[in-house]
């Protein structure tokens, strides 16, 4: 397939990429964070009176259901990019895939509601990240499509200022309404469609010309999802790094609420976890934007990877060292502004280092694997850390050398400064 120099996508092209992210976002993480956790309460017959010789039951309950998702991600990130790849459809090749997962992802939610048993919960759960993880795989392709890459900073940070956001909202509508858990999720899942449907309608999606596709067995997509590190090492050290600044995020997060309420044993847990959370959101809606920028301007991304593993490194030592709430409040603001920057800058360097042009979704897929696999195993993960070191002191240092060691990876890659 002839590769052309994309043009500068316009401020109406971002913005609706930007407001899909917000749906896909909002669907996926407050789900997680909120309706998800609490659903499983009930059915271990928790309700909301966690104790500390309970909440371990909750937490690991919900990271196996959450690891279930977690594997449904890591074959579907790459199997939906890679066909995605070769789809030939008059609607073009990779909005027929964000439109079938949206709906696929809808579709998990809204028969999540009605489940009252750990394996429909985990069933619908997984249907859901399905959907998500196929939705997310080509929209992120598409940036490698339209995206030149003296842009390619400001799209990505639109990827992930959302996650702020769209979990801000999605909270809101599910704790302000206090609706049940049938109607929060059917209010979620209609707003995802909402929200994503204008990028679909209105952003051009060319297809595959028919002679440049090439006939796809399932022998051969099998030994494409496999990128040798040997033969692209930058592709290697980006994918350890995203994996290791995730793995770092999701333990210094997961847990949070547990630490102020059993850890710091502070008395009103929910309200100290939303003034963290806001601090967080703040700073990574902040950093995300501005790293992107500064990052196209003067086009460097390693800098700025490289800062935001080391501050997310020293927000957890912090909580470790001195365990209190404003300690906390403060480790808070230097997570959130490390993983903004990460998140905006890192998106934009894989990109950059991807090893074929025909493959773009594929690649792409297999490097969002690093995205949400770490984050959907966070809180099963922290958990045994919390139960073998006797405490959470040991959950924040592990975050620590997980976003460092992430951040020093990034050294390593030679074709992207």
């Amino acid at each position: 397939m002839t590769v052309l120099t994309p043009a500068r996508v316009s401020n109406r092209w971002i913005s609706l990429f930007a407001l899909a992210w917000v749906g896909i976002w909002m669907a996926q993480l407050a789900p997680f964070q909120l309706s998800l956790p609490e659903q499983i309460n009930d059915w271990l017959g928790l309700g909301s009176e966690l104790r500390q010789d309970n909440w371990q039951e909750s937490v690991t309950t919900f990271g196996t259901i959450s690891g279930m998702s977690a594997l449904c991600a890591l074959i579907t990130f790459p199997m939906a990019g890679a066909l995605s790849d070769r789809t030939t459809s008059r609607f073009g090749r990779r909005r027929p895939w964000i439109l079938g997962g949206v709906l696929a992802f809808a579709v998990g939610l809204i028969l999540l509601g009605l489940q009252d048993t750990y394996w429909g919960l985990a069933f619908c759960w997984c249907l859901a990240l399905t959907g998500f993880s196929a939705a997310s795989s080509a929209l992120t392709a598409m940036i490698s499509d339209q995206v030149p890459v003296d842009q390619r900073g400001v799209v990505s940070s639109w990827v992930s200022a959302p996650q702020a956001i769209g979990t801000i909202i999605g909270i809101a509508v599910l704790s302000v309404l206090a609706l049940g858990f049938f109607a929060g999720y059917a209010v979620l899942a209609v707003l995802l469609i909402l929200l994503v449907a204008p990028f679909v309608y209105f952003v051009d999606d060319a297809a595959v010309p028919q002679h440049d596709r090439a006939r796809l067995t399932g022998r051969q997509l099998l030994s494409e999802l496999w990128i040798s590190p040997r033969e692209h090492p930058d592709f290697g050290w980006t994918l350890l790094g995203r994996i290791l600044v995730n793995i770092g995020n999701a333990l210094g997060t997961s847990l949070l609420f547990f630490y102020l309420q059993f850890g710091l044993e502070v008395s009103d847990p929910e309200v100290s976890l939303l003034a963290l959370t806001a601090v967080y959101m703040v700073f990574v809606i902040g950093a995300s934007v501005m790293s992107g920028v500064l990052s196209d301007r003067i086009g460097r991304r390693k800098p700025f990877v490289l800062i935001s593993g080391v501050l997310q490194g020293v927000a957890a030592v912090i909580i470790a060292v001195v365990p209190s709430l404003s300690t906390t409040l403060i480790a808070a603001a230097l997570l959130g502004a490390g993983f903004g920057s990460f998140l905006a800058v890192d998106q934009a360097l894989a990109t950059q280092v991807l090893p074929d042009a025909d493959h773009y979704g594929k690649d792409l897929g297999i490097m969002n694997i690093a995205m949400a696999v770490p984050q959907a195993l966070g809180p099963l993960l922290g958990a045994w850390i919390v139960q073998a070191t006797a405490g959470f002191t040991g959950l924040f240092v592990a975050s620590a050398i997980f976003g460092v060691l992430g951040g020093l990876s990034v050294l390593q890659v030679r074709s992207v400064r």
